[in-house]
């Protein structure tokens, strides 16, 4: 099922292709190995208060999400062999760079997956 990833503060859609890293594999193979990301993409890590991006090939902005989803973190355009984390996280959300400043992503959004219907 696709699921797009919705600030609950704009009523828009963050990204409409979302991947879930949910597993220990999935967390840590990330965007390793990508070349890049779709506009409308993003990779949500959970659990998860620190990501690296170490060996990557590209930046990206994170969103970092509390447990009911609220941001309490944003870093935009982080470049390769960075570090980045919040203590209060549970959740990160990766994004192609320029995405939290196209859709204006703040700390204390509550973002939310909503299914997407293929019609």
């Amino acid at each position: 099922m696709a699921v797009a990833l919705v600030n609950e503060r704009t009523k828009t859609a963050i990204a409409t292709e979302v991947e879930l890293a949910e597993t220990r594999a999935e967390r840590r193979r990330g965007l390793l190995g990508r070349d890049g990301l779709p506009p409308s993409a993003a990779l949500v890590l959970t659990p998860c208060v620190v990501v690296h991006t170490a060996f990557m090939r590209f930046p990206i902005d994170i969103i970092f999400l509390d447990h009911d989803g609220v941001t309490v973190k944003v870093v935009s355009d982080v470049g390769p062999w960075r570090i980045a984390g919040a203590a209060r996280a549970h959740t990160v959300v990766e994004l192609p760079a320029g995405s939290l400043q196209r859709n204006a992503v703040a700390v204390g959004d509550r973002l939310y997956l909503r299914a997407v219907s293929d019609n």
